[in-house]
């Protein structure tokens, strides 16, 4: 009997695209940010479109105020961490070492 399998690899991460890291340096600016009240007394975070003028995007709903304003705290700790490991993934050198086996 003959057994036959074959695995797939590949040698790199898959690579972050310019739209998501422009996204990600657009929303780590509280400047992009609002709080809107809804008519249940909720509050929701949103943030600008960056894509679209005077388009706003939903992100979440929080009962208090200062609960929204946690939330962007929270969301814009995220995107700054997601750019700074970004940045330290793309200063290291690839490790071109082939090792051969005699």
């Amino acid at each position: 009997m003959t057994l036959f399998y074959q695995t797939q690899s590949w040698s790199s991460q898959p690579q972050i695209s310019e739209e998501t890291i422009n996204l990600w340096k657009h929303v780590s600016e509280k400047k992009h940010w609002r709080i809107v009240q809804l008519p249940n007394g909720f509050y929701q975070t949103e943030y600008l479109d960056p894509n679209k003028e005077d388009s706003w995007i939903d992100v979440t709903r929080r009962e208090t105020l200062e609960g929204a304003e946690q939330a962007i705290d929270a969301s814009i700790a995220h995107y700054e961490k997601s750019l700074a490991t970004y940045a330290d993934h793309k200063s290291l050198k690839p490790l071109n070492k082939i090792i051969q086996y005699n």
